[in-house]
């Protein structure tokens, strides 16, 4: 029949900030402005009052869905004659370098600890599982740090899938912005939390299936609720020139440093530098492979150039 069919659908519900806003209904604010100067990264100035419009309807909206995962998991429980011991209800944090990733894993992470409940709530960061830079200089990936091929995605599937399986203590590899690698024997030990946020570049990437139909798990297999944090690319382009400016000043001044080198550029010589490291690097990977995943997430959020959130889009169930 003419004019059917699904080319209207649209697999969003898409809200101005004003009407997502009023999905916070009466859920309290539990953090103040010293606990969101604290949480928040160096070139993402939230306000305790965008906290509260952004992040109150967030974990509004995920009490529920831990709630029916939870419940999903003793139904099946109940069906195979198992124990039904909970499992952690894992978030994954997505989105471009510079876009303000961290500061959403962690002011989530301190809203959701502060639940009634008290859950134990754990963030990890994909940046541990990257390759140590001799292997990446063996493979001469250092210039794709960041892509795909950068990180050990079977280490990180398989701490997923223990995390997922109720093992009692899991632990991921540690690393370290200022000397730019995962720190040899450290640990980010993961001890049976109640919510687990994850948060990195590619962690909806789907990869490749095999030809042969055999089964095969993906990092993404094991997120409960995605969340991707999106940007035009100019505004992110800006931000991360910006943020290499200030760490110019600061961070790179340590004498351990990975950049320590970049301490002692002038500044039109560190506009420059920033510049091309973002178009050579961090734009590519974001086009080829960080930006494609968007429409896989449960949640995006979209940010203007003054760095707060102007619209959401929640996945239709």
């Amino acid at each position: 029949m003419a004019g059917s069919g699904p080319r209207d659908y649209a697999p969003y519900l898409t809200f101005s900030m004003a009407e997502w806003a009023r999905l916070r209904a009466d859920e309290p604010m539990t953090l103040e402005e010293a606990d969101i100067g604290r949480l928040r990264a160096l070139n993402d100035p939230i306000s305790l009052a965008e906290a509260e419009r952004v992040y109150l309807p967030l974990t509004r909206l995920l009490s529920f869905y831990v709630e029916a995962v939870q419940s999903i998991h003793a139904a099946s429980s109940k069906f195979l004659g198992h124990n039904g011991a909970k499992v952690p209800f894992v978030i994954g944090v997505a989105g471009s370098v510079a876009v303000g990733k961290s500061t959403t894993a962690r002011i989530l992470a301190a809203l959701l600890r502060r639940w009634p409940s008290s859950p134990q709530v754990d963030l990890v960061t994909t940046d541990g599982f990257l390759h140590p830079n001799a292997v990446l200089e063996s493979r001469g990936l250092m210039q794709r740090k960041g892509f795909p091929e950068s990180y050990d995605r079977s280490a990180f599937v398989a701490f997923l899938a223990a995390v997922k399986s109720g093992s009692p203590r899991v632990t991921a590899p540690t690393y370290s912005h200022l000397v730019y690698d995962v720190v040899p024997g450290a640990q980010t030990v993961v001890e049976k939390p109640d919510i687990l946020i994850v948060e990195g570049l590619n962690i909806l990437q789907p990869g490749d299936l095999p030809r042969t139909g055999s089964p095969i798990v993906f990092a993404s297999d094991f997120i409960d609720f995605s969340i991707y944090i999106d940007a035009d690319e100019q505004v992110l382009e800006e931000w991360y020139v910006e943020r290499f400016l200030k760490l110019r000043q600061t961070a790179f001044r340590d004498p351990k440093s990975f950049f320590r080198r970049f301490s002692e550029l002038s500044e039109a010589q560190a506009i420059e530098t920033a510049t091309g490291i973002w178009r050579t690097i961090n734009l590519p990977n974001l086009q080829r492979n960080i930006l494609p995943t968007r429409g896989r997430a449960d949640l995006v959020l979209k940010k203007g150039a003054d760095h707060a959130i102007h619209e959401v889009a929640l996945r239709k169930v």
